[in-house]
C-alpha cells in the first residue's frame, strides 16, 4: 500500500511538471497577456492593502487584530489566492463550457483519474510571480511584528494545505454541478460571493456565521485560521480541523464527482 502511494505521488508530480511546461509554453505565446495577468493581481493586492490601511486610520483593532497583524492576514490571502489561481482557476472556469462542447468525454477515456485531470490539466503559470510576491509580503509583515516567533511559520505546513482544500472544496462543488445543470454560469457568481467571505477576519462575524465560515462553508480556513495560528497561541480545535480537511475534502469531492458523472449525458450520445 505504501509503495502504491509513493508510485501515485511520483506520477502526479511528473504530470504536474508536464502540465507546467506545456502551460508555460502556451502562456508565453502571448507575453503581453502573461505580463498583464501578473500586474492585474498586483493591483488587486494593492487595493486590498489600501482598504484595510484606510479602515485602520479610523480604528486600532479589527477582528481582534492590529494593523501589523492584519497585514499578515492579507499576505496569507495573497499566497493562497496565487496558488489557487496557478493550479485550478482556469480549469474550473472552463469546466462548464467544456461539458457543453463535449471535452469531458475525452478526459473520461484517459487512463488517469478524471477528477484530477478536470482540475489540473491547465496551469496559469503567470501566477508564479504573484506567489513569490505574496511570500515576500508575508516575510516582510512578520518581520515588522514585535518579538515574532519565526517558528510559528511552521504551522503553515498544516494550515496552507487546509486553506487550499477549503478553496478546492467550494469551487469544485459549484463547478462540478455544471455536469448536472449543463449550463450553470450563475455558479461562477455564487463562487465569487462565497470567496469574498474568506477575505475578512472570521471574528468580525457573529457566532453562528463564524461557525459557518470555518466549518460548514470553510472559507474562513483560507486566511483567517492560518493567520490566527501563527499570530496567536495555537487553537488546537482549528489545527485538528485543518489536519482532517485534506483527506476529508478528497473523500467528499471524489464522492460528489462520481455522483455527477452518474448523471452525465455524453455530448456524443
Amino acid at each position: 500500500m505504501f509503495s502504491s502511494f509513493i508510485f501515485n505521488t511520483k506520477k502526479i508530480i511528473h504530470l504536474y511538471i508536464g502540465f507546467f511546461r506545456a502551460s508555460l509554453v502556451a502562456d508565453l505565446e502571448y507575453r503581453m497577456n502573461f505580463t498583464i495577468r501578473f500586474f492585474s493581481d498586483v493591483f488587486w493586492y494593492i487595493a486590498q492593502i489600501m482598504t484595510f490601511e484606510i479602515i485602520f486610520m479610523h480604528t486600532r483593532i479589527v477582528g481582534g487584530w492590529s494593523i501589523e497583524q492584519m497585514r499578515v492576514f492579507l499576505s496569507l490571502i495573497f499566497i493562497t489566492d496565487a496558488i489557487y489561481m496557478l493550479l485550478w482557476h482556469e480549469n474550473f472556469n472552463n469546466l462548464s463550457e467544456g461539458v457543453r462542447r463535449g471535452e469531458l468525454d475525452l478526459l473520461l477515456v484517459k487512463p488517469i483519474n478524471s477528477q484530477f485531470m478536470i482540475s489540473s490539466q491547465r496551469l496559469a503559470t503567470a501566477y508564479v510571480g504573484n506567489l513569490l510576491l505574496g511570500v515576500a509580503w508575508l516575510f516582510y509583515t512578520c518581520y515588522s511584528l514585535p518579538q515574532f516567533n519565526w517558528l510559528q511559520l511552521l504551522w503553515l505546513l498544516i494550515m496552507l494545505p487546509a486553506a487550499l482544500s477549503a478553496i478546492y472544496l467550494v469551487r469544485f462543488f459549484l463547478n462540478a454541478s455544471s455536469i448536472i445543470f449543463t449550463r450553470a454560469d450563475f455558479l461562477q457568481f455564487l463562487w465569487y460571493t462565497i470567496f469574498r467571505l474568506g477575505h475578512r477576519p472570521d471574528r468580525i462575524y457573529q457566532t453562528a456565521m463564524r461557525f459557518v465560515v470555518l466549518f460548514v462553508i470553510p472559507v474562513g480556513m483560507i486566511a483567517s485560521a492560518p493567520a490566527r495560528v501563527i499570530l496567536e497561541p495555537p487553537d488546537w480545535g482549528i489545527i485538528l480541523w485543518a489536519l482532517c480537511m485534506v483527506p476529508l475534502v478528497a473523500l467528499i469531492t471524489n464522492r460528489y464527482w462520481n455522483f455527477c458523472l452518474s448523471r452525465y449525458s455524453s455530448a456524443s450520445s
